[in-house]
């Protein structure tokens, strides 16, 4: 027997249900009630004669004169379908007729003798006419007044909301790149350098463009990667690139869009996200600094409250990787604080791959200088490969506001090309700040100054594993009023030894002032908060302690307020810090009193020239055998600007660096700042 088939019923364009309708049609209806009531009067014109003629036959209860000499008289509701031919149940409560007297005189004249006569025995009322306009809008404005308050509310609620009506607070504030989009479309040719990293990242836009070629073998197509690394690394704009390269829809927004003030907002947002998602899937979500929702829950519940962060957590993890299905939909995430991450966000199957974006080394460096000088006009001083040199240690953030920061330099000169030297000059301002030429120091505070760094100079010159001497000045800069430029070598891991040299170099300075001052001052503060904290990394999470060897204390456990050793172990390492940085300051002292007579030449020379390179400390010491060829190649170089711009006009000695890690002395107990 053939089934009865039910006929399809054709689907019709119809507009979306908006609650703002509803309140327009019942705005229309109070208003048509308002002037429409059965509570309205009626009334009728007759003539003057008509109007005393009821008043003659006792038919008005009421007369009211205006200034204008209109009149009106209300009719007795037992007279009204005599005046009126009409039920006195459709002429509403009160009645009246209207006329026009001769005067306001003449009317009151005949209302006297018609009471006189008992033929009126209602009452009379002299009134001033007022305006019809401003009747009705004093009828009117109230209600206008209302309505428009209300729409003014829902306005402000749509806004607040994302858009979409005043419940639409718990929708999802994703901006949507559609594949094939206008605007400044942002490619991998633009992320210089992150090799590993790009190649991470082109797979899953593979995933997504040719699926049937990874699971013809089997394999799944993973859910989720996440972007680590340090601030300035390019994590959000490996985002971007994937957005202008993948030929599929892409959802970007912050962790920070999922909170909210009110309760259970993130979650709804959340299920919003990955239900638009789901509409356009196969896409990327990418949701930047997910460390803002996504920190690790706490073991104890939320005293007394609701906890809506762990809502929208618990949420974002079962839209993840929960009973439903979110197949075609790959999670992209970034953060920089990949230790403070819930683990069940971490596990495979919500976050499959995580992706390190690493500082940039040499040749990557040369890639960054590449891409951010190409708006730039340069001249033929350039070069490249001695910028990539001088800024170990900096992010591409870093380097692109020191190719800005040299633009700005040399526009500020009158320039029409940038040169080399507004990139040395541009290295100078970010990593030790501000020269200030009108700072007043008195002779003896040079001369302090001066032995300080020379102190950090001769140390790290006749130390092996101490990071290469670049230059040496007591010009003030931001906050310091003397600074040393070394080239820190770029390697992995760090030895016991050369931590000792680093830290003998860095007290090197406490130690001249109280060799060959007499006495010390408050400018090695930040010298001493340094080796303090390397000297108890060594001990207490290095284990290259002699009485806790192979120890490490570490925990990354946020939520631990204990210790995770004994008091008596904290004493231990109390008295082990000591040690170490009470060795390197003797050890330091010796040095410097075998080599005092080096050490006086070299501070007398930073006293007359304010600004000596590894040439002159050469000359002094003699060569250091340990010196790498970067920092031979850096220091002639500079060499070269220094004596170029000592021949150029108004250029000065100071002007002349390309070291990476400043070390300066302050009157507020700053010294030794690394700056990478």
């Amino acid at each position: 027997m053939e089934e009865n088939k039910i006929p399809k019923v054709p689907k019709t364009n119809m507009p979306k249900f908006n609650l703002n309708w509803l309140y327009m049609i019942i705005a229309v209806m109070l208003l048509g009630l308002y002037f429409t009531n059965d509570s309205s009067t009626s009334s009728r014109e007759v003539s003057y004669n008509e109007f005393q003629q009821y008043v003659r036959n006792g038919y008005v209860e009421k007369v009211v004169g205006y200034d204008d000499n209109s009149v009106e008289a209300y009719i007795k509701p037992k007279y009204v379908a005599q005046v009126f031919k009409n039920d006195s149940n459709n002429v509403g409560r009160s009645p009246y007729v209207v006329t026009e007297a001769p005067s306001r005189e003449s009317l009151g004249t005949f209302l006297e003798k018609e009471t006189e006569a008992q033929h009126f025995d209602g009452a009379t009322a002299y009134k001033k006419r007022g305006n019809l306009l401003s009747a009705i809008f004093w009828q009117i404005f109230p209600f206008a007044l209302l309505v428009g308050f209300w729409l003014y509310l829902s306005r402000k609620w749509t806004g607040a909301g994302g858009g979409g009506g005043v419940f639409s607070v718990g929708k999802s504030k994703a901006r949507l790149f559609e594949k094939g989009a206008a605007g400044q479309r942002i490619t991998f040719k633009d992320v210089a350098g992150l090799a590993e990293a790009k190649q991470e990242v082109q797979e899953i836009v593979e995933f997504l463009k040719e699926p049937q070629k990874y699971t013809d073998l089997g394999g799944k197509i993973p859910k989720g990667a996440l972007l680590v690394g340090p601030p300035g690394t390019g994590k959000t704009l490996l985002a971007k690139a994937v957005a202008g390269e993948a030929n599929v829809p892409f959802f970007s927004l912050a962790g920070s869009d999922f909170v909210e003030m009110f309760v259970g907002v993130g979650a709804s947002r959340v299920r919003d996200l990955f239900r638009q998602a789901k509409e356009k899937a196969p896409c990327i979500v990418f949701i930047d600094e997910i460390d803002a929702v996504g920190r690790a829950r706490a073991k104890a519940a939320a005293m007394g409250g609701n906890d809506e962060r762990e809502n929208t957590l618990n949420q974002l993890l079962t839209e993840m990787d929960g009973f439903g299905s979110n197949s075609g939909i790959i999670i992209l995430a970034a953060t920089n604080r990949v230790d403070v991450l819930d683990k069940a966000l971490l596990r495979a199957g919500r976050f499959d791959r995580q992706i390190h974006v690493d500082l940039p080394d040499l040749n990557e460096r040369k890639e960054v200088f590449g891409v951010h000088l190409r708006p730039l006009k340069l001249d033929e001083t350039v070069d490249v490969d001695l910028l990539a040199r001088q800024t170990p240690g900096f992010s591409g953030a870093d380097i692109a506001n020191v190719c800005n920061e040299a633009a700005l330099i040399a526009a500020r000169h009158g320039k029409k090309l940038v040169g080399k030297q507004d990139f040395l000059d541009a290295v100078d301002r970010i990593v030790g700040g501000l020269e200030k030429k009108t700072k007043i120091t008195t002779e003896e505070e040079r001369r302090s100054i001066a032995i300080h760094e020379a102190g950090h100079a001769s140390i790290s010159w006749l130390l092996e594993y101490a990071n290469p001497l670049i230059k040496v000045t007591i010009v003030p800069r931001g906050r310091a009023l003397g600074a040393a430029w070394y080239l820190p070598e770029e390697r992995q891991i760090t030895t016991r030894e050369q931590m000792l040299d680093e830290m003998c170099a860095t007290v090197g300075g406490r130690a001249a002032e109280d060799l060959f001052i007499g006495r010390i001052s408050t400018g090695a503060m930040n010298d001493l908060e340094r080796v303090t904290k390397q000297a108890y990394g060594m001990v207490a999470y290095l284990g290259m302690s002699e009485r806790l060897p192979n120890l490490c204390y570490y925990t990354n456990d946020e939520y631990s307020f204990q210790r995770p050793y004994s008091e008596k172990t904290a004493e231990l390492i109390d008295d082990e810090v000591k040690r170490i940085v009470n060795e390197q300051y003797a050890r330091a002292k010796q040095i410097l009193l075998e080599h005092q007579e080096q050490h006086a030449q070299l501070a007398q020379l930073l006293i007359d020239k304010e600004v000596i390179f590894a040439e002159d400390v050469e000359a002094i010491f003699g060569p250091r055998p340990w010196t790498s060829r970067s920092a031979e190649i850096i220091s002639a170089s500079l060499k070269e600007s220094a004596e170029a711009a000592e021949t150029s006009a108004g250029a000065g000695k100071t002007a002349e660096n390309a070291g990476t890690t400043a070390e300066a002395g302050t009157t507020d107990s700053t010294d030794e700042t690394d700056v990478h």
